[in-house]
């Protein structure tokens, strides 16, 4: 499907307007923007990221939270924290995510990165597969061999059950995507071209109003049909275009 010159032109204007540190404040990537190690980055992303649905306000505020929880050091408290140390985990709660979800993510990770060193290594142990294989690979990494899982499984989506992985997506933009001010660029091993476009509902809404795709549906398939679409204007970047959809929706305008 090839858009109009017009509306392309729209889109490459609200990128240049919103693509930009100013609408970082209030954002739930401002968290990972509180920190410059990057270890922590990518693990205060992680848990943002994981939370990221219902108002930004209060994604923030549970997301610095959660942060605080962990002495505001994400990497050195999920590698060393002891059970005493955990302990101040206990009582957290997002919405339907809470402490038994945060303290089994807190215990396996801390497993699996004592040998990956990286969340970029759990997600991309190759740089050549697909987001899809690594979204289920990551997902299937996390659960295996583990009775103590079940409660979490849903908060951590996966393409195998179509979904649309919005979250997980976001997050991958976030590391992935070249430091811009916005995203922060810190997996390099990965290229930007595979990443999937996150399908916010603001997003969705967005599409539609402007007849990018007016049947969009928030899932996998459709995932794969925008992200498919903004490759043949930005092959490259395709999900270059999310944050600007994302502002247009959330502040309810256009840019003209």
């Amino acid at each position: 499907m090839a858009l109009d010159s017009r509306l392309v032109e729209t889109l490459w204007d609200a990128a240049k307007f919103y693509n930009e540190p100013g609408f970082i404040e209030n954002d739930p990537i401002l968290i990972p923007h509180l920190f410059t190690n990057e270890r922590d980055i990518e693990l205060a992303g992680f848990f943002t990221a994981l939370i990221a649905w219902g108002q930004r306000k209060t994604i923030i505020s549970n997301a610095k939270e959660l942060i605080r929880r962990m002495d505001n050091s994400p990497h050195e408290f999920i590698l060393n924290a002891t059970e005493g140390d955990r302990r101040s985990l206990d009582g957290f709660v997002h919405r339907t995510f809470n402490d038994v979800d945060l303290i089994f993510l807190v215990n396996r990770l801390g497993e699996l990165l004592r040998d990956a060193q990286t969340l970029e290594n759990l997600f991309f142990y190759d740089c050549n597969q697909p987001v899809e294989k690594a979204l289920v690979d990551f997902r299937k990494k996390l659960f295996s061999n583990s009775s103590d899982s079940n409660r979490t499984l849903k908060h951590v989506a996966t393409p195998e059950k179509n979904s649309a992985c919005k979250r997980l997506n976001m997050y991958l933009r976030w590391m992935v995507r070249p430091n811009d001010g916005v995203d922060f660029g810190i997996w390099k091993s990965v290229n930007p071209s595979i990443l999937k476009m996150p399908l916010d509902t603001h997003v969705i809404r967005v599409v539609q109003e402007l007849d990018i795709l007016s049947d969009l549906k928030g899932d996998w398939k459709g995932c794969l049909q925008l992200t498919d679409i903004f490759s043949q204007i930005h092959p490259s970047d395709p999900v270059f275009f999310d944050f600007a959809l994302f502002g247009m929706g959330v502040n309810n305008r256009n840019i003209s």
